[in-house]
């Protein structure tokens, strides 16, 4: 049967990428897509969701819920240094694309409420729309039948600081409430894990390129930003966390190793906000997670290659 997921989504390069797994995986039964305050401008965000939506064919179909635009007590950090528009500078028509009234913080907590324990979240931004759901309903956590989370180093290199990955130090605050409330977590850590094995080197590019699908001209724009700053810091090609956090979810064959830890992120201190401190067992602390240590890249790569050579039809067409 296939999956019913949500994914709460900061919009941007491969963001999108993970969004058109949940709209063109069989075994995905997209929800709805959540917003929260994270990569880029909360607006181009959602404008950059409803693109994916008209280029996976599906327009119209996928509800998009608005969350928090900033985080719990921060002032909110992007990464358009990295990602630009996170479009790639794509645009369409946005004529009649509204998202719902409905706020994405009451969205989880419904959606979670009507299927207790069978609703998986992919988290792939900030967590604060999950923390302030874990606050607004206190059943959230046990509601969720599986939290995938993108996010943290398993004690190795940030992203955005030495210590610190994005989506733990744009908000810390709300990544150590989530780990403490009980949720069945999975972590698919920045490092080492996607710079080991979730990157697209040109060969993998020029292979994707080559489909000639609309799906795959989409990806070689979205990705054309993160692409060019990739390379400036000594990465041999794009990066691809959130979409291998979805295709983790949908197929969890792909996960070669994992481990139970225990998962806490550091909130009080400039020179290391947002590390995530990942206790393997031998500190005499309880475990709150599963970490993923070791994937099947190839496996993944052709999942990728697979979903971008699926036939589609955008609605509306691109500028």
């Amino acid at each position: 049967m296939p999956v019913p997921l949500i994914i709460d989504t900061d919009t941007a390069q491969d963001d999108c990428v993970a969004l058109l797994a949940g709209l063109l995986d069989p075994r995905a039964d997209l929800r709805a897509i959540t917003m929260v305050a994270g990569n880029v401008g909360f607006e181009a965000q959602v404008r950059n969701a409803f693109m994916t939506l008209n280029a996976a064919g599906r327009l119209g179909e996928v509800p998009i819920h608005l969350g928090c635009t900033r985080p719990l007590v921060r002032p909110w950090v992007s990464a358009e240094d990295v990602h630009g528009d996170g479009a790639g500078g794509l645009d369409m028509d946005f004529d009649g694309c509204e998202p719902e009234r409905e706020h994405a913080v009451d969205a989880l907590v419904r959606l979670a409420a009507e299927r207790p324990g069978e609703l998986s979240i992919v988290a792939i931004g900030p967590l604060t729309n999950i923390a302030m759901a874990a606050v607004r309903d206190p059943e959230f956590a046990a509601n969720v039948g599986r939290l995938y989370i993108m996010g943290g180093s398993n004690n190795g290199r940030g992203n955005i600081t030495a210590a610190a990955e994005f989506n733990f130090y744009v908000d810390p605050e709300a990544a150590k409430a989530v780990f403490a409330a009980g949720f069945d977590i999975t972590v698919v850590p920045w490092a080492p894990l996607t710079l080991d094995q979730a990157v697209f080197d040109q060969t993998a590019l020029d292979e994707i390129a080559a489909l000639g699908t609309p799906l795959a001209e989409f990806f070689t724009r979205v990705c054309a930003a993160t692409l060019e700053f990739d390379r400036s810091v000594g990465i041999d090609g794009t990066t691809h966390p959130d979409s291998l956090t979805a295709a983790l979810l949908l197929h969890p064959d792909l996960v070669r190793r994992s481990a139970r830890y225990n998962v806490d992120v550091e909130t009080g201190s400039e020179l290391t906000r947002g590390y995530a401190a990942m206790s393997w067992g031998v500190h005499g602390l309880p475990d709150n997670a599963t970490v993923v240590e070791d994937v099947d890249a190839a496996g993944f790569h052709a999942y990728i290659k697979a979903l971008l050579a699926t036939p589609t039809q955008p609605a509306r067409p691109f500028r």
